[in-house]
């Protein structure tokens, strides 16, 4: 059974790409330019497709494929973030390996880039100016933007010289600007408007619009599409409000978020200053986003924003764990999981896994596929429960009898052999990434084996439980499926010490 669809994506892209055009006519003009700020992930929104279901993870490249030979993407780093070595927790990497990451991407896809700003540097910053030299010393021109006291509400100091005067200006090829970054909080609105400022002195004509997925203005407060934005910005404490500017000037209720309201009443001042009138009189006005127009089953978007709530929670849970925090982001999540009106328990491999737990007192997994099966995976002496679980997903998938064994003991002796004894591992059961490529290796000879490989990519897309957090290998493997993974929040072993 194939996976809900609840978004159709070519009609977004068409109307995407062409309501960004009409915004650059009736912004900038023939001859003027246009920032776009592009929140979320650009090429990459895995929490987009995931909670509304159809919208693939590049859709909004694929929408700008369609206005390629007129962009220039300018990619923002925050020098605060490179500090706290912040991570993209979908791709397991830091900011500053996703920005070349990003770079290489768009180039590969025949974008310019050329430009990366770092915002909010210090001079005490050693780790940001240490990856400005590196990125100068790939070619590329790097911008200095300096923290700004009192941004954005004090508006006197920040369109002055002493604030958007102090920064960097970046020089630019093109007139239409998508202005990206590996994550929030990197500062994309403040370099817009220091563009906006510095081309305003140059005496050139620029405007500035948003292209932000969520929250999804047409949709209500707390519809679950929404709360999951919510929940997947908890660690910022960013939440969702109805837009106060917009019901004043037009009477209608539509939904923002609170940094928008803060940063509102500064884009207004200096387009009013820099052109002499705002083109915007609410946040909601400066937004290019048909999403909202593009949910082709509203129910089932519902169900995989819920999902996608309960994962976040998890999520939070499993981070605070590891890195002994207070309860604080996952607190936020609950709350958020109440609006919603779900629980864990409609994540249902929940129950299944526990269940195994409490059964055999030892680790248990359990994966929901698409037509609905629950499929278990208990702890074994040969293979821990995540790789039991997948070979037993792929026997259903492959309808082969659960009680023949795809892996014979003698095929999984050796690899436990090298694990113990030549490579220091304590942990002589297969994790899923040593399962995969025996099976890979026994498809060559076994028809069984090969049929059940076939059926690997059936499992994109599905839902999966543990009852222990997963280590890294696990962790890496499930996300290169494609498989959504929550783990309770404990580990297997009690240990002070452990690799990340």
């Amino acid at each position: 059974m194939s996976q809900e669809i609840g978004f159709d994506r070519q009609k977004y892209i068409k109307m995407q790409s062409e309501h960004i055009a009409e915004r650059r006519r009736n912004i900038a003009g023939d001859n003027g330019r246009l920032y776009l700020e592009m929140g979320g992930k650009l090429f990459d929104d895995f929490h987009a497709s995931r909670v509304l279901p159809g919208f693939t993870p590049d859709n909004k490249i694929a929408m700008l494929r369609e206005l390629k030979d007129e962009i220039e993407i300018l990619v923002c780093l925050n020098g605060k973030d490179l500090q706290r070595q912040k991570v993209r927790a979908d791709l397991g990497i830091t900011y500053e390996d996703d920005v070349l990451r990003l770079i290489d991407v768009f180039r590969e896809g025949g974008f310019l880039v050329k430009n990366v700003v770092m915002t909010q540097l210090e001079d005490d910053n050693a780790i940001a100016l240490a990856f400005m030299e590196r990125l100068e010393r790939l070619g590329l021109k790097v911008a200095r933007h300096r923290t700004i006291v009192g941004y954005p509400s004090n508006t006197k100091l920040v369109l002055s010289e002493d604030g958007f005067g102090r920064n960097d200006y970046v020089e630019l090829e093109r007139d239409l600007i998508v202005v990206t970054a590996p994550g929030p909080g990197s500062g994309k609105l403040a370099t817009c408007l220091s563009q906006v400022y510095h081309d305003h002195k140059r005496g050139i004509n620029s405007g500035y619009a948003k292209f932000e997925t969520f929250p999804i203005w047409n949709l209500p407060l707390e519809h679950p599409v929404n709360l999951a934005y919510e929940a997947a910005t908890a660690d910022l404490d960013d939440l969702n409000l109805i837009d106060p500017y917009h019901l004043a000037a037009y009477g209608q209720q539509v939904t923002s978020y609170n940094r928008d309201m803060e940063t509102f009443p500064l884009l207004k001042t200096m387009l009013d200053q820099l052109t002499g009138q705002s083109p915007y009189q609410s946040p909601t006005d400066m937004g290019v986003n048909m999403a909202g127009h593009c949910i082709s089953d509203d129910e089932v978007c519902q169900r995989a924003a819920r999902q996608e709530i309960i994962r976040r929670y998890y999520k939070a849970l499993v981070d605070e764990a590891k890195e002994g925090l207070d309860g604080e982001v996952s607190g936020r999540i609950a709350m958020v999981m109440a609006k919603a009106g779900t629980s864990t328990y409609e994540r249902k491999v929940v129950g299944p896994a526990l269940e195994v737990e409490q059964a055999t007192g030892q680790p248990g997994s359990a994966i929901e596929l698409h037509d609905g099966a629950i499929i278990k995976g208990k702890t074994s002496p040969l293979l821990g429960c995540s790789a039991a679980m997948l070979l037993n997903a792929l026997k259903y998938l492959a309808e082969i009898d659960p009680k023949i064994d795809l892996l014979s003991r003698e095929s999984i002796a050796p690899i436990q052999t090298l694990k113990t004894e030549h490579l220091g591992s304590r942990n002589p059961r297969l994790h899923t990434d040593e399962v995969l490529i025996a099976l890979s290796v026994s498809a060559g000879n076994d028809p069984l084996a090969r049929a059940a490989l076939g059926k690997l990519k059936e499992l994109e897309g599905c839902n999966v439980h543990t009852t222990t957090i997963l280590g890294s290998v696990d962790e890496g493997i499930f996300r290169n499926l494609g498989i959504l993974v929550t783990s309770e929040p404990k580990f297997q072993r009690k240990r002070l010490y452990r690799k990340h």
